[in-house]
């Protein structure tokens, strides 16, 4: 797949020598593109790379992947290419966005399966074939440079997805993996952390034996598709570098660690969400975060000019019900493990969803002191809607405003979940299930519709606003006393004020001692700039939100 052998071999000594002395958050290199940025703080845009934007037709069916689907449960064409467009036009600048995540790319299984909701294709990513390759759909080795190249130029990470969990389902045209790699049985029933970790998720998707340490050949399938491909010699030989470098067993966690790090080191990708994490012992994530560094390293040793900072690499987890109210220890009934002392950086938190139904005083405080608390120094990340969960906090799409507001202005790291700015419907007719979740974009309705173009702004003049000041996803909340709910956050210099629900038209906001007499502010939310006098701003704005910060 990488055709970077010479690399490895001539400079890896150098490269790991170097992986130990970077750490998370220091200055930038060489980039002029941004200059607050802090990965705990950051606002994702996580979307599905299949039904986001259809930059390239000529890649919509490949693989013979012809069979009709159930709704939705098909490709429908979207692609990196298409990504790379909406990057272009500028239209995650425009939301705030740090970082972008989407769902793999590698590989996915050819045929289908019926899961009893009809024919269903791996669109969504999930179902790796092999993880050396990109997906023909997706688009190719080339479109994904490209895509990590024009987000660096505008200060945007990338944030690839990785399964070492599963392979994908057994098709007639997918053959199950040998029995040394994969187990096919018992089904995981989570009494346990064995009972979670060492068992299949669901009926039909093969579980990688990655607790095993005993060596194993490659599968014979993958054997004949390189040869057909022609690079079976290359991929042996990158095989070859890394299990004598390593010294790691030729286990099957192995391999798919050294795949799936492949990309950060050939194309400087900066994160990865992990999945399925608390169904895989939380050494291997460990060993995954170590080759992560390590290969990303090597990626910034030999492209110094693309550096945009000094920041290590970024690991996220998907630890399916972790809340932040656990603070740190997933319980399994009986043994805890906390997974930030295993490399993650930040874990999805499942609560968030049902905190925003409190009010804003109740949400803000509980997260900032938790963060600044039991969780200093790492994160979370809060989203209200995804791909997977069957319980949306808006599934109707009626409350867009509120979820801008709690989602954005929240402590900890922000997940906009593709259409969430754009009230994308999360229903369509003849669709079951999570089918619902993923629908295609609603580019449609954002060019005409003169509703969603407002509320894609408000969530635009947000996300800015909570880009350029990272005291709101990282710095301590307090409440400012005020007829209308007031808050600062404050991060070392970084200080804002947010007033919410204030009367339309003429406006007072008490700042507290947040800023001194005379200082000029600026409303991002109206534009308006505006002079501290007696510990308060007045201004007349038609919105009831005030986004105060110094102008400097």
């Amino acid at each position: 797949m990488m055709n970077f052998k010479q690399l490895l071999v001539l400079s890896v000594s150098v490269f790991f020598i170097a992986c130990s002395c970077e750490k998370k958050g220091e200055v930038l290199v060489n980039s002029n593109t941004e200059t607050a940025f802090n990965w705990n703080a950051s606002t994702v845009y996580f979307l599905l790379t299949d039904r986001f934007n259809n930059g390239d037709m000529s890649n919509d069916v490949v693989y013979d992947r012809t069979a009709e689907t159930s709704r939705l449960r098909g490709f429908e064409g979207g692609d990196i290419q298409g990504i790379i467009q909406k990057l272009d036009t500028g239209y995650f600048t425009d939301l705030g966005v740090d970082v972008i995540w989407f769902t793999p790319v590698v590989e996915q299984i050819h045929g289908f399966v019926d899961e009893g909701t009809g024919a269903t294709y791996g669109y969504h990513g999930y179902w790796a074939k092999d993880w050396t390759a990109l997906d023909a759909a997706f688009g190719t080795e080339a479109d994904l440079s490209m895509l990590v190249k024009k987000a660096h130029e505008k200060g945007i990470r990338i944030m690839l997805d990785g399964v070492i969990n599963h392979t994908g389902p057994v098709t007639e045209k997918d053959p199950v993996w040998p029995s040394d790699w994969v187990r096919t049985e018992p089904a995981c029933n989570y009494q346990t952390y064995e009972t979670t970790t060492a068992c299949t998720l669901v009926k039909n998707l093969p579980d990688v034996l990655t607790e095993s340490d005993i060596e194993v050949e490659l599968p014979k399938h993958l054997v004949e598709k390189w040869k057909k491909e022609g690079r079976y010699d290359q991929e042996v030989a990158e095989l070859d570098v890394f299990f004598k470098r390593t010294g790691y067993p030729r286990a099957p966690r192995y391999y798919i660690i050294k795949w799936l790090t492949d990309y950060i080191r050939e194309y400087g990708v900066d994160g990865y969400r992990a999945d399925t994490v608390k169904h895989i012992s939380e050494t291997v994530w460990a060993d995954f975060k170590t080759e992560c560094e390590a290969s990303f390293q090597i990626w910034k040793t030999s492209n110094p000019s693309e550096i945009i900072s000094k920041d290590g690499f970024y690991l996220l987890g998907e630890v399916y019900n972790f809340n932040i109210s656990q603070a740190t220890a997933f319980d399994f009934g009986d043994k805890k493990v906390n997974y930030y002392d295993f490399g993650f950086d930040s874990m999805i938190n499942f609560e968030f969803k049902y905190n925003a139904k409190d009010s804003y005083e109740a949400l803000f405080s509980k997260y900032s002191t938790i963060l600044n608390g039991d969780l200093k120094g790492v994160s979370v990340l809060n989203y209200l809607n995804s791909h997977d969960d069957g319980s949306p906090f808006d599934a109707e799409r009626t409350k867009g405003y509120e979820s801008a507001i709690k989602l954005l202005l929240s402590p900890g790291m922000a997940q906009i979940y593709y259409g969430d700015e754009s009230n994308r419907p999360l229903k369509e007719e003849g669709a079951i299930g999570d089918a619902n979740l993923r629908t295609n974009m609603n580019w449609e309705a954002i060019s005409s519709d003169v509703p969603t173009q407002k509320m894609l702004i408000h969530w635009q003049k947000l996300g800015r606003f909570r880009k350029s000041h990272p005291a709101i996803g990282a710095g301590v909340h307090q409440q400012i006393p005020s007829e209308n709910y007031t808050f600062s956050r404050v991060l070392n210099k970084d200080r804002i004020v947010v007033a919410l629900d204030v009367p339309i038209g003429f406006k007072e906001v008490s700042v507290g001692t947040i800023f001194k007499e005379g200082t000029l502010l600026k409303d991002a939310y109206s534009g308006q700039e505006l002079v501290v006098k007696n510990g308060k701003v007045t201004l007349n704005s038609a919105f009831r939100i005030v986004l105060l910060a110094e102008v400097l």
